[in-house]
């Protein structure tokens, strides 16, 4: 399952009008794999997610995922094509329930599908917290049940790689468990590929395959998560502080 390329970025340059952001960006990534982008604040990680999802102008390179070219493609595509994207600003439907929100955008599984198809009953299995308040408005929940909310939309896609966008962010330590176990389950377990921009590289590094680190949009580091956890003074010196999960 690890073995298949999925993803393949060469010399991607993008960014935000005419302001470009990602300086000549290339990385792979296989299919069944989680890669933990970690870089200082500014340094591109957000647009690089994106710009894989097709919310950026892209300026030059090329974005091979699946055996498809993504650049032309528009956002709503590149989801239906298996793109699937947890935004920082999460965009849940705040006006419907927890219910209503996932079944509003379930799709069917796809023949590529790795593991069990995802379904709004399954979401609630990984996120209890979710079946609790399936009747609740999104604006009468927590950020953390915001954000379980947020993956749960995303899954219920069927995607065949997951687009993470600082998913821990400001989150109470206990929710920060609850997520980090979910995204384990999801992608270790499940096999489900992942790209996840996080500011607590020790928590990404634990649950991931590859690492990449980007600075001044270009990559500085890439290689085994696992390596790059057990070298702090590295890893302090490629992201200028290391944070502290709790």
């Amino acid at each position: 399952m690890g073995n298949a390329k999925l993803l393949e970025i060469s010399n991607l340059k993008a960014g935000y009008g005419e302001a470009v952001v990602l300086q000549g960006v290339s990385l792979t990534l296989n299919e069944g794999q989680t890669l933990a982008l970690l870089g200082r604040n500014g340094t591109g990680k957000t647009t690089l997610l994106d710009t894989l999802a097709g919310a950026t102008q892209q300026h030059a390179g090329r974005i091979e995922f699946a055996g498809l070219e993504l650049s032309q493609l528009p956002s709503n595509q590149r989801a239906a094509a298996g793109v699937g994207w947890v935004p920082q600003e999460r965009n849940i439907f705040k006006s419907l329930t927890v219910h209503e929100n996932l079944t509003a955008v379930a799709r069917a599984s796809r023949t590529h599908q790795v593991g069990a198809p995802w379904t709004p009953q399954r979401v609630y299995e990984l996120f209890p917290r979710l079946a609790e308040r399936k009747t609740n408005l999104g604006t009468q929940l927590s950020g953390g049940e915001q954000q379980m909310l947020a993956v749960g939309r995303a899954l219920v896609l069927n995607p065949r790689l997951l687009l993470l966008d600082e998913p821990l962010e400001g989150l109470a330590p206990i929710i920060v468990e609850e997520l980090l176990r979910a995204i384990s389950r999801i992608t270790q377990e499940e096999g489900l590929s992942a790209i996840i921009v996080e500011q607590h590289p020790q928590a990404i590094l634990a649950i991931s395959d590859q690492v990449v680190v980007l600075d001044h949009g270009e990559v500085v580091h890439s290689g085994s998560a696992a390596e790059l956890r057990d070298q702090p003074e590295l890893l302090d010196r490629l992201l200028g502080v290391t944070k502290k999960l709790m």
